[in-house]
């Protein structure tokens, strides 16, 4: 309905802001490939075809005008000779047109030249300059008029944007309503402009601005067309929103919590605390992953046991581990799966889910990773070490070489039963780890909206995609 309301505002608007019929470009009716029709001929009166009635035709006609009063006429055999002086080459070609027209006419031959008498051509352009002026004091009543249609429109149109509780009703969101305000200013102006100028009769000029606009618009689109496009952006996001404030968001590279959305860019704080300003064409354009969209969160990690071990045996010990974690969902619930089977070990990779509204994604992801290695090395799993093959050339002492090697023995047995009490004594002392929520970010955010002016186009009660 509101929209509805909007559509119809404007489509008024814009036909108020329309031409008359006057101001529109005439199509030729003629068919394409036609020719239209010459200039009507003047008739001599009926019967007086000769030259001497054409000669006295045209001294006739060109007494009647002021500025060829002064030129001298010859016919022979239908040719008409023009010659003498004029006030300027409009003049000489204007006698030449009127020749032309005549009945009886074959051609003209225009030997008229143009004068230089200071006075002949100074004294029609003041007359021109003082008949100009007379029809600028007589038209200035018309001239107030128009003024007062401009002035009028203009403030009504002011009126009308000022309306802003008016167009937030109507509109989706602060920046479409900022948009139709703003319009609606543009079209009253265009509007009184328009009616002004048929008033004055200045259909003509009219049709030129209308062509200028679209000339000037058109180069103005190829030269701004980036911030066209950003603003375009700008538009579909307000409408269709892809977040809401303090969304956990990555946007093609860049992660962090959405501060706010304005009509140029998206402000993003990162994970670091710092400001990130990107244009609204790339946001529209990027591929955006909402992590607060959905608050249960899936996280995996790979750990891997000897390859003499029962992969069933450690992944039974390590959901068990993960599932006696309070943090850890029951549904969807934790699971596990063998990933790789290795030259000495086997890998298996552990699943579990969160809900990131009660625990940190990433301590949690840690605790689990930390309980699951204290459960497997308790159970006496063995985790892959690195292994290294040693070879001897045959020049060695055999006997000496057994020694070593048992020497070598003995010293590595030692190790791994101090190493495996270690760990046992490492698996008992294990306690639960810190896996509340992270919130300092979060923090800054809502800081952040509530101290600064900058208008926000996100609005809860706009559509979310």
């Amino acid at each position: 309905m509101r929209f509805l309301l909007i559509t119809c505002i404007l489509a008024f608007s814009a036909l108020v802001a329309m031409p008359p019929a006057a101001a529109q470009i005439e199509i030729p009716s003629e068919a394409p490939g036609e020719i239209a029709d010459p200039e009507p001929v003047i008739e001599a009166p009926e019967g007086a075809q000769d030259d001497a009635d054409i000669q006295e035709r045209l001294k006739g006609i060109f007494g009647q005008i002021s500025e060829l009063s002064n030129v001298e006429i010859s016919v022979t055999e239908g040719v008409v000779a023009l010659s003498g002086e004029v006030a300027n080459a409009a003049d000489a070609d204007r006698a030449e047109a009127i020749a032309a027209r005549v009945a009886g006419v074959v051609t003209v031959e225009n030997g008229i030249e143009r004068t230089l008498d200071v006075e002949d051509n100074v004294a029609p352009v003041m007359e021109r300059i003082e008949k100009g002026f007379y029809a600028l004091v007589k038209s200035l009543p018309l001239f107030g008029i128009a003024l007062a249609i401009v002035v009028f429109f203009w403030i009504l149109g002011g009126f009308l944007a000022r309306r802003k509780g008016f167009w937030r009703w109507a509109a989706p969101n602060i920046f479409l309503a900022e948009l139709f305000a703003a319009s609606m200013r543009f079209l009253f102006v265009i509007a009184g402009i328009f009616i002004a100028l048929d008033l004055l009769g200045a259909t003509a000029l009219m049709g030129a601005l209308l062509g200028s606009a679209g000339v000037i618009g058109l180069a103005i689109g190829f030269a701004v067309r980036d911030t066209v496009d950003n603003y375009v952006s700008s538009i579909m996001l307000s409408i269709r929103q892809p977040f809401r404030a303090n969304d956990h968001v990555v946007i093609g590279e860049h992660e962090g919590r959405i501060i706010r959305l304005t009509s140029r860019a998206t402000i993003l704080m990162t994970l670091d605390g710092n400001h990130l300003r990107i244009p609204n064409s790339t946001v529209f354009k990027a591929e955006i992953l909402n992590y607060s969209r959905n608050p249960e969160r899936r996280f995996d990690f790979d750990l891997g046991i000897d390859a003499d071990d029962d992969p069933a045996e450690a992944i039974a010990q390590g959901l068990e581990a993960l599932r006696a974690h309070d943090f850890i969902l029951e549904d969807p619930g934790a699971s596990a799966r063998i990933e790789n089977v290795g030259d000495s070990n086997i890998l298996i990779k552990f699943i579990g889910w969160v809900d990131q509204r009660e625990s940190d994604f990433y301590k949690a992801r840690s605790a689990a990773i930390r309980a699951v290695k204290n459960v497997l090395e308790e159970a006496g799993f063995g985790l892959p070490e690195p292994i290294y093959r040693l070879r001897f050339d045959g020049r060695s002492d055999p006997l000496e070489i057994a020694r070593s090697a048992g020497n070598r023995d003995d010293g590595a047995q030692h190790e791994t039963d101090t190493a495996q009490k270690k760990k046992v004594v490492k698996a008992k002392a294990a306690a639960a780890m810190d896996v509340t929520k992270d919130t300092d970010i979060e923090e800054k955010v809502a800081e952040e909206r509530a101290q600064s002016a900058e208008d926000d186009i996100l609005d809860d009660e706009s559509p979310i995609e």
